[in-house]
């Protein structure tokens, strides 16, 4: 695989130097540079070192793969193919996400999923094997967020404040999420035996990609979120 030198250069220099490669490369010695991949269609990206913010925004396609930790807002409006973090990721993964799949390793920060949607095909997934940071999920219209906590499966796995503003999409939370304050528009409920397959079907990929027994994984309880109205903000703003 050819490999494409990060050092000293700026985004525009660095895609630029990746879309001249015209095929598989990496990317090596990555020192925060921002909107890598970002527009890119039909990669295959292999990156070392901490990519800087909006990592594969608007991405068409293709796969991206970072082998340490990547900033915030990865994926930011992404529409296809797939990000995949090793480690753990910044604040806002998956910003405005409207399909493809994002997978990381470690954990998430704040406000992972927000605005994400889906639009006829286009179901956008996001997979943190970690715990994830709070807000998450706020102004889901659309989509999957799935969070495994497997490091600390001990803690809740999300912080404060999930689903606010949640009209849209499913969540799957690896806990019975005894301890987690859900806002009134969303429903949370135990995983029915029909959610466990489905569940099943989104993380065989991730699985296969992070070496996990997917058995070993649904063993623990699974929390399932959906939105419980078409207008949560009603009981907010209208008087009755």
């Amino acid at each position: 695989m050819i490999s494409v030198c990060a050092e000293g250069l700026e985004h525009r220099e660095l895609n630029e130097a990746i879309r001249s490669v015209g095929g598989p490369c990496t990317v090596e010695k990555c020192r925060g540079q921002r909107f890598i991949a970002a527009g890119m269609s039909g990669v295959d990206i292999t990156v070392r070192g901490v990519p800087g913010n909006a990592l594969g925004a608007y991405l068409n396609g293709g796969t991206i793969t970072v082998l340490g930790n990547a900033q915030d807002a990865v994926g930011d409006t992404m529409n296809e193919g797939a990000i995949i973090v090793r480690g753990s990721i910044g604040d806002a993964a998956g910003y405005a996400m409207r399909g493809g799949r994002i997978y990381v390793g470690g954990s998430a920060g704040y406000r992972a999923g927000i605005h994400m949607k889906a639009y006829e095909d286009k179901v956008p997934l996001m997979i943190i094997g970690g715990r994830a940071g709070s807000f998450l999920g706020e102004y889901q219209a659309g989509g999957v967020i799935i969070v495994l906590n497997l490091a600390e499966p001990g803690k809740d796995c999300v912080g404060m404040f999930p689903c606010t503003g949640m009209h849209g999409g499913k969540m799957f939370l690896r806990s019975d999420c005894a301890g987690v304050a859900f806002p009134e528009q969303v429903t949370a409920r135990p995983a029915s035996g029909d959610d466990l397959r489905e569940l099943r079907e989104h993380i065989a990929e991730y699985c296969g990609i992070f070496g996990l027994d997917r058995e070993e994984v649904l063993s623990a309880p699974f929390t399932v979120v959906t939105p419980d109205s078409k207008n949560p903000y009603r009981r907010m703003y209208v008087a009755n």
